[in-house]
């Protein structure tokens, strides 16, 4: 056994073929107990076959994929990845009875998609013309997004249009679908919907991934969502049962998203899974130890840890005055160290966290002023801020799906002078694309896009993208705008992490357009960790863990939220105990006194309830 493991956690990787549910408290190390589950299962278990481990995140997957790197096999025996891109795999592989055929094109942008479900409703005119009626654009941007959730929630529960009651939500939701087909792609909830279909309608093709993979893991069960466990319970059957989930209640806070801790209950039940429970804390220190209880009285740990660490609070008068006081503490710490935690403190072991990305801004803001390098991870998704990325974005897309109507609609209203008249329509290869693309190019931006594409010698199985991104840089150097030189080269260096990260995932894999998109469309190329400080939402930060963790912004109305209510409010403290578990020796929270509102005037500010209950204030 390569790793020291406590008498729990080699019980749970030496189990034997049967279902098993594993209660992982923070700290638990339950990340090392499911990697070296899969190593023993490979190294122990005779026959040929594949491990399917499924995460909630792409940094889970990521670190998982990076401690099993030493086994020259596993990427040839294992799949290790999220729920959405196994079921991209699947779909991609069998998924033409379904409608899929070859690599989906994934439409994974809140904005694009409503814009999809807006042309669909413009294009019924009775519904168009009644939601017109007397009403102003604020109204009617509510009654979209109002739509576009109905569909999401139909899709995340694994309903078709018909199943649907209204009349009129019936009518938008296949009207959205067509709309999608019209341009070939498919949204972010089909890659769910769509595998549970093709299991559920050819049970061949679930009986083929049953035989492929012999067991089954799932971490961060706790935030499986009714799409998620009925692919699993579809994909598993009535007698596959070789399936071990990993969860912790106390850690859901993904509930406004569908995902719901029942679904561990329910695994219990319809597996008849033996249940064991992981309740030592490696990672975290006494003061951390003490804090998560007092968010969470609940919550027990077995023994006591080794280490007292610190908690602690900083107050500023303001937003500027709370950014600086947190980097002096950052810098105090980088300059003289601390007793509790082992060897030099450097950026790279500290994190702030935010409950919202507006929280950071003051702070990132101060930092820009400094030498202090730092990273920040605040969405899912990462968006090109240069313009002339963001062109190049809409480009890749239509050369590698030449049908996306939408996209080519949006780079026509921003190329506003480009050729409408160019046939788009009967084009099916990247070059013939790449040509009509040359001509609708007329400023010397758009001209470079298409010549940094033509730089990148696409072919069916390979492309040279490093030297769009060179092309492209070279072109920057020229531009006589310093900030917009800087957003282009921050964009690009973004665009080389994602390609270096998807070649170092996809050894020997497939090198085409499509499937590179796809996986940054998913997320896989991003990297947990980068240089520098952390600045992270909490629910970024899910599944990380630093020895100095600062919590910023902690005041009534941004935590907990100003619009939780009843179980909104539980899911609120369990995000509070998910930041603090975060920290591995020292934590910090910090609020400041007052706040700049967006139209000019201070407000004073209440400190968050969670303070009183750390005893911090």
């Amino acid at each position: 056994m390569r790793l020291q493991l406590s008498e729990t956690q080699r019980m749970i990787v030496e189990h034997e073929d049967s279902p098993l549910l594993i209660v992982a408290g923070p700290g638990s190390g339950k990340t090392r107990v499911l990697t070296e589950r899969i190593r023993w299962l490979l190294n122990n278990r005779e026959g040929h076959f594949r491990i399917l481990a499924l995460t909630f995140t792409n940094k889970a997957a990521n670190e998982m994929k990076e401690r099993l790197s030493d086994i020259p096999t596993v990427n040839e025996r294992t799949f290790i990845g999220t729920f959405h891109s196994f079921c991209m795999e699947v779909l991609a592989n069998r998924g033409i009875s379904v409608g899929i055929d070859g690599i989906p094109n994934i439409l994974e942008s809140y904005q694009d998609r409503r814009l999809i479900l807006l042309q669909a409703v413009i294009d019924n005119e009775k519904i168009w013309r009644e939601i017109k009626l007397s009403r102003d654009n604020r109204e009617m941007d509510y009654i979209i997004n109002n739509w576009l959730n109905i569909i999401s929630t139909a899709k995340n529960n694994l309903h078709l249009p018909e199943a649907l009651d209204d009349e009129r939500e019936k009518k938008i939701y296949e009207s959205y679908n067509e709309q999608l087909k019209a341009s070939n792609v498919i949204d972010f909830d089909d890659l769910l919907l769509l595998a549970y279909r093709l299991f559920q309608e050819r049970p061949k093709i679930a009986d083929f991934y049953r035989r492929q993979y012999r067991y089954i893991c799932i971490d961060e069960a706790q935030d499986l969502n009714e799409a998620q466990y009925q692919v699993l319970r579809a994909l598993c059957g009535d007698k596959y049962r070789n399936v071990m989930a990993v969860g912790d209640p106390k850690q859901a806070i993904f509930v406004w998203n569908g995902s719901n801790p029942k679904y561990l209950e329910l695994f219990m039940q319809d597996f008849n899974a033996k249940k064991i429970l992981m309740n030592e804390n490696f990672r975290s220190s006494q003061a951390v130890v003490r804090a998560a209880k007092l968010l969470d009285p609940e919550y027990e740990i077995y023994g006591v840890p080794a280490v007292a660490g610190e908690i602690k609070l900083i107050v500023g008068d303001n937003e500027k005055h709370e950014a600086n006081l947190v980097l002096d503490y950052i810098r105090n710490l980088i300059s003289k160290g601390h007793k509790d935690v082992e060897g030099p403190i450097t950026l790279e072991r500290c994190a702030l966290l935010g409950r919202n990305r507006y929280v950071l801004s003051a702070i990132e803001k101060e930092l820009s002023k400094t030498d202090l390098t730092y990273y920040k991870q605040l969405s899912s998704q990462h968006e090109s801020e240069s313009k002339i990325m963001q062109d190049f974005e809409l480009c890749l897309r239509l050369v590698a799906n030449p049908k996306d109507k939408l996209h080519r609609e949006i780079l026509f209203k921003r190329w506003k002078n480009s050729n409408r008249h160019v046939q788009y329509e009967n084009i099916t290869k990247n070059q013939e694309l790449i040509d009509a693309l040359r001509k609708s190019a007329i400023e010397r931006d758009q001209q470079v896009i298409v010549e940094a594409l033509e730089e990148m010698e696409i072919t069916e199985h390979e492309f040279k993208f490093l030297k769009a991104l060179d092309y492209l840089n070279n072109f920057s150097m020229n531009n006589d705008n310093p900030e917009e030189r800087a957003l282009i080269m921050e964009d690009i260096k973004i665009w080389r992490k994602h390609w270096d990260y998807y070649l170092r995932s996809q050894p020997g894999g497939k090198h085409d357009l499509i499937f590179f998109l796809s996986h940054v469309a998913l997320g896989t190329t991003q990297q947990p960790r980068q240089e520098g400080l952390a600045l992270l939402t909490i629910h970024s930060a899910k599944g990380l863990e630093f020895d100095v963790v600062v919590v910023m912004g902690m005041v009534e109305g941004v935590f907990p939220d100003y619009r939780a209510r009843n179980e909104a409010l539980t899911e609120e403290k369990r995000n509070a105990f998910v930041a603090a578990t975060r920290s591995k020796r020292l934590l910090v929270f910090s609020y400041p006194k007052e706040k700049m509102m967006p139209w000019g005037s201070s407000r004073k500010q209440r400190p968050s309830r969670y303070l009183a209950d750390l005893g911090l204030i």
